[in-house]
């Protein structure tokens, strides 16, 4: 088995380690995924994570001891230990960084967990499908939040990362 694999199992069952910060190494060219790091960003007011594109030029995936290819294939959560936890762990820990571990708790229910878990693998195998039957409501959705952010640095109240 390897290290990180290791590691990973050795984390899971510890769930009192320190999380934060949480680097998240996620697939930008994915449009509904890019909306969901935007909405996590703009919510971190606490500032634990921090996001990488791994779909971006020169983005080395050996650098965290992976391939980019199991790297696009789930979202992976890097923790301060260098410790690693892939898909609905890796969305369940980021929730809660901002603040909105409530809705994602129910993820982790020993019952809930193993089906959360596929249908995740199967989300992340088909979300660029999945981004064009939605891409009406995904433009949407980021014009909406563009001009939320402009009306408060408009007012004063930029937080924009």
């Amino acid at each position: 088995m390897s290290e990180i694999k290791i590691k990973l199992l050795k984390t899971q069952k510890n769930i009192h380690m320190n999380d934060y910060p949480l680097t998240l190494l996620y697939d930008a060219s994915c449009p509904l995924c890019n909306l969901e790091m935007a909405n996590l960003r703009e919510r971190d007011h606490l500032n634990r994570l921090i996001f990488i594109d791994a779909s971006a030029p020169g983005f080395d995936a050996s650098k965290y001891g992976l391939t980019l290819r199991e790297i696009m294939r789930a979202i992976h959560g890097i923790r301060p230990d260098g410790s690693i936890v892939t898909g609905v762990e890796t969305i369940h820990l980021a929730y809660k960084a901002a603040g909105l571990g409530w809705l994602t708790a129910a993820m982790n229910l020993p019952l809930l967990k193993p089906v959360c878990n596929w249908v995740y693998r199967h989300f992340a195998s088909n979300r660029h499908h999945v981004s064009a039957i939605l891409a009406d409501a995904i433009i949407r959705i980021a014009a909406k939040r563009a001009e939320k952010r402009t009306r408060a640095c408009k007012s004063g109240q930029c937080t924009f990362k």
